[in-house]
């Protein structure tokens, strides 16, 4: 992919797949940028993905630290409800929730992508970050319960401090799945300026099947660049959160 976004369209036509360009020229990451309008899919896709990856990732936590640091009746029934909401497939609610956005007139605004991200990605999200709550010592928040530590309080001064590393993970593995995403994205927007990245994808794609592939896999290259920058700068944390939680104390 990464040699094809050097091609020219003649070159896709007449050359083998295999074969490499005859000149290396950044015309195809120039028409990417410009004509695939990246920038504006490019904040588009930060607007709807970075707030609701935030609001996810508190309150999973905020959850998961109730249902497995906290004693109260029903904490069972509800993580059985948050269990069931993985199972949910998203397909099954995207007409229901176009009605709804439809009728509160949300339609034509990233509100829909963020609420529906949040909502999909939740449930998933709970069920980790109470996985990682259940390997951390009762004791720990006995001890903040001693010293006058309220449940706020032990709640951001203790358990998120050291949840650090796994929300580092969970975080990366849901922004993976959102920023990739195609079928929330294309269903919600209906607007040409508010088009996610994977939506904006589909502009490389003209009439009758025609498709330019140089621009595209050029487009596809500066999308999954931004992906793997992000890891190469949190794999350590990364790599510490998915042992953290297979270890009790």
């Amino acid at each position: 992919m990464f040699i094809g976004s050097f091609k020219t369209q003649q070159e896709f036509l007449e050359s083998p797949v295999w074969a490499l360009p005859q000149q290396w020229n950044l015309d195809n990451y120039v028409a990417a940028w410009t004509t695939g309008n990246f920038p504006l899919y490019f904040a588009n896709t930060v607007v709807a993905v970075i707030p609701a990856l935030f609001v996810m990732l508190l309150l999973g936590s905020a959850a998961g630290f109730a249902l497995e640091v906290l004693v109260w009746r029903g904490r069972s029934t509800v993580a059985l409800l948050f269990l069931t909401g993985i199972m949910i497939p998203v397909q099954m609610i995207l007409l229901p929730l176009f009605t709804v956005y439809f009728q509160t007139g949300l339609t034509g605004t990233l509100w829909p992508l963020f609420l529906t991200y949040t909502a999909a990605g939740l449930p998933l999200t709970v069920f980790l970050m109470a996985t990682y709550f259940r390997a951390i010592p009762r004791e720990v928040f006995e001890a903040g319960t001693i010293d006058g530590a309220s449940l706020i309080q032990q709640f951001f001064q203790i358990a998120l401090p050291m949840m650090r590393n796994a929300l580092f993970t969970v975080g990366l593995v849901q922004f993976f799945f959102l920023w990739n995403d195609l079928l929330i994205a294309l269903t919600f927007v209906n607007t040409g300026s508010l088009r996610t990245l994977q939506v904006g994808l589909l502009n490389f794609s003209g009439q009758f099947g025609s498709v330019q592939y140089g621009p595209l896999f050029a487009a596809i290259c500066l999308n999954v660049g931004i992906m793997f920058i992000i890891y190469l700068f949190l794999n350590q944390q990364i790599q510490k959160g998915l042992v953290s939680g297979s270890v009790k104390g």
